[in-house]
């Protein structure tokens, strides 16, 4: 029988120009580096598809699975690699249609004909396979429009391909072809939707992570880092940065006034934030915030905490409802994660009636109350990470040394 290979399909990326070649070649080393473990032979360019090889030329469903959580793939089909030898090809297909799962009555053939080589015109390549299913399977009606199955076959570069099992990817760009950003990033359901969303559209996620810690336990950052080995599927996380933030904190909340707490808070966060980003040679801010959500998110609070950051800040889920976001957990995986309880710098310290509309100039006199300018240093300075083999496009930097000895694995 034919081969089993998984036929890659894409969108954006054949949009692309002269630059298509690039985001082809940053999706195919994402793919080898997904399929790790899988019995990966190897993936290569074809026209118009990336072509995913089993060592044991027996492409599964798991291999298939793996690769539509990449970003960049619109679709992947689980196909029969086959000569132009008639006979194979039409066999293949009475085999892909047998092993339809969902009942089915109709069916349809679409016959592509990319390759110049091959002499069957594709209209006649539909009559030809189409007959032999017809032989196949009597009790089956043919039909044009909205069938139960289709039964493609497409031949391309000498081989025909043939399939009717394609399932939908993550779509987006490769990660690796649009820069770097820091997410900031917490145990709760907006941030890392935010950052699934962010590395779908290209770019590598380095996510910060504000803990209570040691004013509360470190069970948030656990919690972080069970939700970026939820995201490791999508290959975006190459490092997450945790900033002990609790004793500070404290000191804030004393000196300040208790309405613009968060404000102080959110404040510190981004400058943080954007020294790590400018060591890690990022480009911008992601937060999950969504306008009007809480307190901290309406237009004057926002406004007041990016007064401290001269880069851009992303906002993508800015314009979702709690409801949206939590089913996009559900769909990424992360859902039942941000679902448990861990007491974070979100919850730490809060005022019973936080401002919602905060005036620029009351702002600037809170902020002057506090040392903010050492507090920005230590936090900096004291900032430990981890690291995840998981986005092959992230570099780390030479700076910000410091492992985090908790969550570090045994091997350090």
């Amino acid at each position: 029988m034919s081969e089993r290979v998984c036929l890659v399909h894409y969108h954006e990326i054949g949009l692309k120009g002269k630059n298509r070649a690039t985001f082809e070649n940053r999706l195919l080393g994402n793919l080898n580096h997904a399929l790790r473990g899988l019995g990966l032979k190897k993936v290569r360019r074809i026209s118009g598809h990336l072509l995913v090889e089993s060592e044991d030329g027996n492409a599964t469903p798991q291999m298939a699975r793996a690769i539509a959580q990449v970003p960049g793939v619109a679709r992947v089909s689980l196909a029969y690699r086959c000569s132009q030898d008639e006979e194979e090809y039409c066999n293949a297909a009475v085999h892909a249609l047998a092993e339809v799962d969902a009942p089915w009555e109709t069916f349809k053939v679409h016959a592509r004909r990319s390759a110049t080589n091959y002499e069957r015109h594709s209209l006649d390549m539909n009559r030809l396979v189409g007959s032999v299913l017809c032989e196949a399977f009597p009790a089956k009606v043919v039909k044009m429009h909205k069938p139960d199955v289709t039964v493609v076959v497409h031949a391309v570069q000498g081989d025909v391909y043939v399939y009717t099992d394609t399932g939908p990817g993550v779509g987006g760009l490769p990660v690796g072809t649009a820069g770097k950003v820091v997410p900031l990033f917490s145990s709760g359901f907006d941030s890392p939707v935010a950052t699934w969303m962010v590395g779908r559209r290209g770019a590598i996620c380095v996510p910060v992570h504000f803990s209570g810690r040691p004013m509360t336990s470190d069970a948030s950052e656990w919690l972080c880092q069970d939700l970026v080995e939820a995201l490791a599927p999508a290959g975006i996380i190459g490092r997450m940065y945790v900033v002990p933030f609790g004793e500070r904190q404290r000191e804030i909340s004393l000196k300040v006034p208790q309405s613009l707490r968060v404000i102080m808070y959110r404040r510190v966060m981004f400058a943080v934030g954007e020294q790590i980003a400018r060591i890690e040679g990022a480009k911008a801010l992601v937060t999950g915030e969504s306008l009007g959500q809480v307190a901290s998110q309406t237009l004057d609070n926002i406004a007041a905490a990016d007064e401290m950051c001269s880069m851009p800040v992303l906002r993508p889920l800015i314009g979702s409802d709690k409801q949206e976001i939590m089913r996009r957990a559900e769909q990424i995986g992360t859902h039942e994660i941000s679902s448990q309880d861990a007491p974070d710098c979100c919850t730490l310290f809060m005022p019973r009636r936080p401002e919602t509309h905060a005036r620029m100039r009351e702002v600037h006199e809170a902020w002057d109350m506090i040392d903010h300018d050492e507090i920005i240093e230590q936090l900096v300075r004291d900032v430990e990470y981890v690291d995840y083999d998981q986005c092959p496009s992230y570099r780390p930097p030479r700076e910000l040394r410091a492992r985090h000895k908790e969550l570090a694995p045994a091997e350090w």
